[in-house]
């Protein structure tokens, strides 16, 4: 993926991301009216509905920083880790986020490509674990059971910007390229039991 084609392709998911947003929260506003109305009480299929529009949301403004259109703007911890509680909650993964200084938006969206990365490699579940320190990253997925994909996992495939994904592995591409962008490094740690990226 060239570097046009990322601006291009994150111009396009911040447009959508955008979009999606505005309605998703309505629906979630209006759920609360409803509960504190009175007038529709909260049973089980009330608080599943109630539970997905909240997955929806946090994982819109997930995808709002990892694909959409980044730059050296602030984004705050509490941002970080409330986007980060409410999509993983109650889920198999769990995705503990360290920093607590204020990182750029160009700096999250690498460790947000990295966390999908890892979750796409660990469909059993597991634990992520964000950690930075004088803006170097490492970001750690730990899991009983890895799936098996070779030819995502290797240093030539973090490194390679003309490498073919499908959609469903498209975060390694704008992550090796997102990573090109802010000239930085991407180096691959394996285990059976843990898989690291740094940069």
């Amino acid at each position: 993926m060239a570097q046009n084609d990322l601006d291009l392709a994150a111009l396009v998911s911040s447009r959508i991301c955008h979009d999606l947003i505005s309605p998703i929260g309505a629906i979630n506003n209006g759920l609360e009216l409803l509960n504190m109305s009175g007038a529709s009480p909260i049973g089980p299929e009330m608080q599943l509905i109630c539970d997905s529009v909240k997955s929806a949301s946090a994982r819109i403004r997930f995808f709002r920083i990892a694909f959409g259109a980044a730059s050296d703007d602030p984004v705050v911890r509490n941002e970080v880790t409330s986007i980060l509680t409410e999509m993983f909650d109650g889920g198999r993964l769990a995705v503990q986020w360290g920093p607590v200084d204020i990182q750029t938006r160009k700096a999250v969206r690498c460790a947000f490509l990295t966390i999908l990365c890892l979750e796409t490699a660990m469909p059993f579940g597991g634990q992520i674990r964000v950690s930075s320190s004088r803006s170097s990253w490492e970001i750690v997925g730990k899991s009983d059971k890895f799936s098996n994909i070779d030819v995502l996992w290797n240093e030539s495939s973090l490194s390679n910007t003309s490498a073919k994904m499908s959609p469903t592995h498209v975060q390694f591409s704008m992550l090796r390229t997102a990573a090109n962008d802010e000239d930085l490094d991407l180096r691959l740690k394996r285990s059976p039991k843990e898989i690291s990226i740094l940069f």
